[in-house]
C-alpha cells in the first residue's frame, strides 16, 4: 500500500476502507508520511469531503491512536459539553461545577485559544496557580472526588488528533466537516465519557457561518458519537455577538466568578449554561425533563453549590482559591481605554470575529499554538444587539499593554460595528436542538 494511491484515491472522490484510513493514520503518528503528503490528503477531504461511514472510521482510528481514559470506575453516568468556540465563550467555567453540584460527574479535556477564539485552558490558567496538565490517575481520581476536572490534552493522548489539528491550522482545512467532527469526538471519546451535549455556534464570530452549516456540523458529531456507542445531543446557538460581557482570559474568570457568586446579571451567559446544561442532566438520567433540570440548577447556582464546586476544582488543581473573594488576584492590566459610540441609534451587528480579533492584537490570544498570551488584556462589550447607544458613550472598555496595540485593536473595532436609526430585535441565543 502506498500513501499517493490513497491520496489520488480520495482525490478523486473515491470512498476510503478501513485498511487505507489505518495506513494514513499510523504512519503519520509515526512520522513516516511526512507533512506534505497528509497536507495533500487533508485538502483532498476539505474539497470532496467523507462519507458518514468514513467520518466513523477517521475517528474511531484517530482515538485508538494513543492512550485513552478508564473511567469505568465511576459508576454514574459521565457527560461532557464540548462548544466549537467563539468569542467570549466561557461557559465551561461555569458550567462543569454546576452540573457537577447536581450529580452528573463532569469529564473535560479541553484546548487553547487560537485566532479570534478563546480556549478555556487558557482562560483556567489565568488563575494563579491552576494546572491543566494533570496525570490520568489524578484526572480520574479528581472526578470521583469532586464531580469534575478540566484538563488538557497530553502528548499520548490522541496524538493523531494533536498533529493533525497542527497540519489542518496551516493549511485552510480547519473548517471542514468530516476533520472537525473526527477531531472534536475522538478526544471527548477517549476522554472515558458516556454523553456529550454540543453547543455548535453560528454567526459571525463562528466557524459555522451559517445555520444550515451548524446543523450539518451538528448531526456529524452525533452520528459519529452514536456510531461508537455514546449517547449526544446539539444545541444551535448564536455567535453574531460576544457571549457575555467579558472577552480575554482573565476578564472572562472574573466574570464566571461574578456569574456563579450572583453578584452580576448577565442574561445571554446564565441562559445559554442552564440550557446546556439541563440537557447534561437530562442525557445523564439525573432529571426527566429540561424544565425539572432548569430549575435543579438554578437552585444550586442560588444555594451557593455550584460556587462552591468550583472552589474545590480550583484548589483541587493547584490553583489559588482566593480569587473567589478576590478576583482582581487575577492579573488585569491597569491601563484601560474606552471606544465610544460614534453616533446615536441601535446595536444593528457586530462582526464578532473583528471584536476577538481585537482581543488577540491585546494580547489575549494567538495567531499560532506556540505564541505566548497575556492574561490581563482584552474588552468589555457595554452593549448586546438591539440595545440604544447615544453618541460618545461607551461601546467597548479595553485593557492593554502597549499604545500601538490599542490603536489597532480600536480600528478592528471601528470595522465591527453597525449602528441603525430604526429599532432592532434582540438575537436570539438557542436556535435550534438537535437530537
Amino acid at each position: 500500500m502506498r500513501t499517493i494511491d490513497i491520496i489520488v484515491k480520495k482525490r478523486n472522490g473515491e470512498e476510503l476502507n478501513k485498511q487505507e484510513i489505518d495506513f494514513l493514520i499510523d504512519g503519520f503518528v509515526r512520522e513516516e508520511i511526512p507533512d506534505y503528503q497528509m497536507a495533500a490528503f487533508l485538502m483532498s477531504v476539505y474539497f470532496l469531503g467523507m462519507s458518514f461511514a468514513e467520518t466513523a472510521l477517521l475517528t474511531r482510528l484517530m482515538m485508538d491512536s494513543g492512550e485513552k481514559f478508564d473511567l469505568s470506575g465511576i459508576k454514574a453516568m459521565k457527560v461532557d459539553k464540548h462548544s466549537t468556540g467563539g468569542v467570549g465563550d466561557k461557559v465551561s467555567l461555569i458550567l462543569a461545577p454546576l452540573v457537577a453540584s447536581a450529580g452528573i460527574p463532569v469529564p473535560m479535556v479541553s484546548g487553547r485559544g487560537l485566532g479570534h477564539t478563546g480556549g478555556t485552558l487558557d482562560k483556567l490558567e489565568s488563575i494563579p496557580g491552576f494546572c491543566t496538565n494533570l496525570k490520568e490517575e489524578d484526572f480520574i481520581r479528581q472526578v470521583k472526588k469532586i464531580g469534575t476536572a478540566i484538563i488538557g490534552q497530553t502528548d499520548n493522548f490522541v496524538p493523531a488528533d494533536k498533529k493533525l489539528y497542527a497540519l489542518r491550522d496551516v493549511t485552510g482545512t480547519v473548517d471542514s466537516i468530516p476533520l472537525i467532527s473526527a477531531s472534536i469526538v475522538s478526544k471527548k471519546v477517549a476522554s472515558g465519557t458516556d454523553g456529550f451535549v454540543f453547543d455548535v455556534k453560528t454567526g459571525t464570530g463562528a466557524f459555522m457561518p451559517t445555520q444550515e452549516k451548524a446543523k450539518e456540523l451538528a448531526r456529524c458529531l452525533i452520528g459519529v458519537v452514536r456510531e461508537l456507542g455514546k449517547k449526544a445531543i446539539a444545541l444551535i446557538t448564536d455567535m453574531n455577538q460576544p457571549l457575555g460581557e467579558a472577552v480575554g482570559n482573565s476578564l472572562e474568570v472574573i466574570e464566571c466568578i461574578s456569574v456563579l457568586k450572583e453578584e452580576i446579571t448577565v442574561p445571554d451567559l446564565k441562559e445559554i449554561c442552564l440550557e446546556l446544561g439541563a440537557r447534561m442532566l437530562v442525557l445523564g438520567e439525573k432529571e426527566s425533563s429540561i424544565e425539572k433540570a432548569k430549575n435543579t440548577l438554578e437552585q444550586k447556582l442560588h444555594s451557593g453549590e455550584a460556587l462552591e464546586k468550583f472552589r474545590q476544582m480550583v484548589e483541587a488543581q493547584g490553583g489559588d482559591s482566593g480569587i473567589i473573594d478576590k478576583p482582581l488576584l487575577c492579573d488585569v492590566s491597569p491601563k484601560n481605554s474606552l471606544f465610544k459610540a460614534p453616533q446615536k441609534g441601535y446595536i444593528a451587528a457586530y462582526n464578532t470575529r473583528e471584536i476577538g480579533n481585537a482581543s488577540m492584537i491585546l494580547g489575549a490570544g494567538r495567531l499560532t499554538y506556540d505564541d505566548p498570551i497575556d492574561y490581563g488584556v482584552g474588552l468589555l462589550v457595554h452593549k448586546k444587539i438591539g440595545d440604544f447607544v447615544e453618541k460618545g458613550k461607551p461601546l467597548f472598555t479595553l485593557y492593554y499593554r502597549e499604545d500601538k496595540s490599542l490603536e489597532q485593536a480600536e480600528k478592528r473595532l471601528a470595522s465591527a460595528i453597525k449602528i441603525s436609526g430604526e429599532k432592532i430585535n434582540p438575537q436570539k441565543l438557542i436556535k435550534e436542538e438537535i437530537r
